[in-house]
């Protein structure tokens, strides 16, 4: 992991910086599991920022000199993924007592994949929707994330197709991170 690299909440200043990063990120990292088609018809919608995710305070940025190089968050809402251009209103909340809490928006600068950014937003995400109540996890997961979550303790639950906004399919894979009930470790 880069030594000076800094996290934090994301704030509605971080957006333009989100903006470039998330196409910049799905172009660079999805290519190898994913078509051209795909990942062109997911950027926008699929592939955006949720606003929302940063009005909740449940989004985080790492910085690298100041540059935002990637974000990832979960989500305390309905909604299991997607942009604010594929959103009409804001999100009902989830039940935390009933309802997992959901990981959200992982994107990183293609120059810093595969250097711990996506498993440590995992675990501030993970933190801090325990923080809030959650005791379980989940995320729709794109094909390139699948091994990250896996090796992070998550488990398959379901595979699908998305339609995107060009009508191609893109699949994607639901999993689940249940956490031990705090009650019984006692």
């Amino acid at each position: 992991m880069p030594e000076n690299m800094e996290y934090r909440v994301a704030t509605a200043g971080d957006i333009p910086a989100l903006e470039w990063l998330i196409p910049l990120s799905a172009r660079g990292l999805q290519a190898g599991c994913y078509t051209a088609e795909q990942i062109e018809g997911a950027i926008g919608t699929v592939f955006g920022v949720d606003s929302q995710l940063i009005r909740d305070g449940t989004y985080f940025v790492a910085l690298d000199g100041g540059t935002i190089v990637g974000g990832g968050g979960w989500s305390k809402r309905k909604a299991l993924y997607g942009s604010d251009r594929a959103r009409q209103s804001e999100d009902p909340l989830r039940d935390p007592r009933a309802e997992p809490a959901m990981i959200r928006a992982f994107f990183v600068h293609p120059d810093f994949a595969r250097r711990g950014l996506g498993t440590k937003f995992l675990q501030l995400c993970e933190a801090a929707a325990a923080a809030a109540g959650f005791r379980d996890i989940e995320i729709v997961a794109t094909l390139p994330g699948e091994r990250l979550y896996a090796a992070c303790g998550y488990a398959v639950v379901k595979r699908f197709d998305i339609e995107l906004a060009n009508r191609a399919l893109m699949p994607v894979v639901t999993m689940r991170k249940i956490r031990a009930n705090p009650e019984q470790s006692s």
